[in-house]
């Protein structure tokens, strides 16, 4: 027995140490799959990403499972969407994990909110009877290509700067990445462009959209829930129905974890039709940053033009 545990140790060591078994030079983790698509694009071969919710998960409430907290013990890098998005689940992670560099203020510690151009931006002051507001502007600027290419630049930069070694690839990789994310915002903005003003009018279930508004220049009529995060009554779904009606708003809009049985009832009265995008890229699949956004300006489109 004790032979056979040897043989067992010593074959695991060859693999470790096997040229082939390739080690990446940096561990990173990303609060949201945007994010963690967006490092995998940028660090390629050389960086681990590991996205701590998926696709499928409201990004304002993850299960901080045990599985996280092992994630960020190992980071070398956490990137954060930051605008209080996680702030209802990251910061204990953070403490159990016991790792200096992934805490605010850390060396390996990454808010992409400062290199976006914020919109919703708060000029009041605000308290809880007016919903789930954002102190600092609206969280959700991942559906905007443009910002996500601002954010890759930013991210290279960092990389390079915890991984001297590669920052010419990490460079390389965000300046292609950036230049192709770029070259599609610009050509779907013109395209919906030349849609007729009157298809290029939505509503929303959730306050998610502004970006992706801003970037297709379309217009939100109106939006299902009366307040963010606050469930919509009998009353405003009957205002949002006549809203509907009285602009010929031809899709309602809204990601996949949010319920649809109102969204699909004023669909059903107004003739409206329902665009269910993901709430993220799905990286727990494989999928990229640019085919996630892809696929939502695609069945937007569809929609809107129909």
């Amino acid at each position: 027995m004790m032979r056979r545990i040897c043989t067992l140790l010593i074959m695991a060591a060859i693999l470790v140490g096997a040229p082939g078994a390739a080690v990446a030079d940096l561990n990173v983790v990303a609060t949201l799959p945007d994010l963690a698509a967006v490092a995998k694009q940028v660090g390629g071969e050389h960086a681990r990403v590991t996205s701590l919710s998926s696709s499928h998960e409201n990004p304002h409430y993850v299960d901080a499972r045990p599985n996280l907290i092992v994630a960020l013990n190992r980071a070398d890098l956490l990137i954060v969407n930051g605008l209080e998005l996680e702030i209802g689940w990251l910061p204990p992670l953070q403490t159990q994990a016991r790792n200096s560099k992934v805490i605010v203020g850390g060396n390996g510690y990454m808010d992409v909110s400062s290199h976006v151009a914020l919109l919703e931006v708060p000029t009041e002051r605000i308290d809880r009877a007016m919903g789930d507001i954002h102190p600092g502007g609206n969280p959700h600027f991942t559906y905007d290509p443009r910002a996500v290419a601002d954010i890759a630049g930013a991210v290279a930069e960092k990389m390079g700067e915890l991984d001297p070694a590669n920052a010419a690839t990490y460079r390389k990789n965000g300046e292609e990445f950036q230049q192709a994310l770029r070259d599609y915002a610009a050509a779907q903005t013109e395209r919906f462009s030349k849609l007729p003003a009157e298809k290029r009018q939505v509503v929303v279930y959730h306050e998610a959209f502004p970006y992706l508004l801003d970037w297709l220049r379309l217009t939100r009529v109106e939006s299902i829930e009366p307040k963010p995060g606050v469930a919509p009554s009998p009353a405003h779904a009957a205002k949002v129905l006549q809203a509907i009606k009285a602009h010929h708003v031809p899709v309602i809009l809204q990601q996949e974890y949010y319920p649809r049985n109102v969204a699909k009832t004023l669909a059903d009265k107004s003739g409206a039709k329902l665009v269910v995008v993901d709430g993220a890229t799905r990286f727990e699949e494989g999928e990229s940053y640019l085919d996630f956004i892809k696929n939502a300006t695609e069945a937007l489109y569809a929609a809107l033009q129909s």
